[in-house]
């Protein structure tokens, strides 16, 4: 410290203060409840993920599945498909899976093509072949008998441990040619009385308040809300990646 003529202190250059530098933040925990959605399907994906609550739920990424092989659907029931998924990923992944299975169900067709819905045509089938082969099959069948149905199974389960199924169902008929550009799979041809239109022609907030997936979904999510609820970030409590 020195003093210029008038005997007033001052710093010698360079000795300036400088405000202190300061912390980076601090990094907030994601305390959310890791969950992965067990299906490539991008369609499914796009739906389960809109329904999904993402304050308690942090939704793996679909590319997590990849190095984990496929599971063998040969169940005879859409129950049977989603248990069977469910399992095999959580043996595999420390996390809460959900997995589900689902379809359309035609009664002129015997209930099908049931849990067949996604190979029906083969493997190399696309959403446009099934329904064309759907609507040939039906070419004949009069309005009143083209009654269906989406069903829909959903599993939750965690290190190998089925903890709880949940089911939906919505009924339907199916159109006499395709009509709307929303959803996906069978949706152009499934015709919902109520509303008085396709499945594809609604908007995704219209058809998930009624679907088959919202209302699996509805129920599984409920279910997980209160089964983890002392988890929730909301009460700072942690949730370990594995569960509890």
């Amino acid at each position: 410290m020195t003093r210029d003529r008038r005997g007033t202190p001052r710093r010698r250059a360079g000795t300036e203060r400088r405000p202190a530098a300061e912390k980076p933040p601090s990094r907030v925990p994601d305390r959310r409840i890791p969950l992965l959605l067990a299906t490539r399907n991008p369609g499914k994906v796009r739906e389960l993920e809109a329904l999904c609550d993402r304050r308690l739920f942090r939704v793996l990424e679909p590319d997590v599945l990849e190095p984990l092989g496929h599971p063998v659907e040969d169940g005879k029931t859409f129950e049977d498909n989603a248990r069977k998924k469910a399992l095999f990923y959580s043996r595999q992944i420390d996390c809460l899976v959900m997995a589900d299975d689902s379809g359309l169900e035609i009664d002129a067709l015997g209930g099908e093509p049931g849990v067949r819905s996604a190979r029906l045509g083969g493997p190399h089938a696309t959403d446009e072949d099934r329904i064309r082969l759907v609507l040939r099959r039906l070419e004949d069948v009069p309005w009143e008998r083209r009654t269906a149905r989406f069903t829909c199974v959903i599993a939750i389960a965690r290190r190998g441990e089925i903890l709880k199924t949940f089911e939906g169902r919505v009924e339907g008929l199916i159109a006499l040619e395709p009509a709307g550009g929303e959803g996906f799979g069978y949706d152009p041809i499934f015709w919902y009385p109520p509303m008085q239109r396709t499945f594809a022609e609604m908007l995704p907030a219209e058809k998930h308040r009624v679907s088959h997936r919202g209302q699996a979904l509805e129920r599984a999510v409920a279910w997980l809300r209160e089964r983890f609820a002392a988890d929730d970030p909301a009460t700072g409590s942690q949730y370990p990646s594995g569960g509890r």
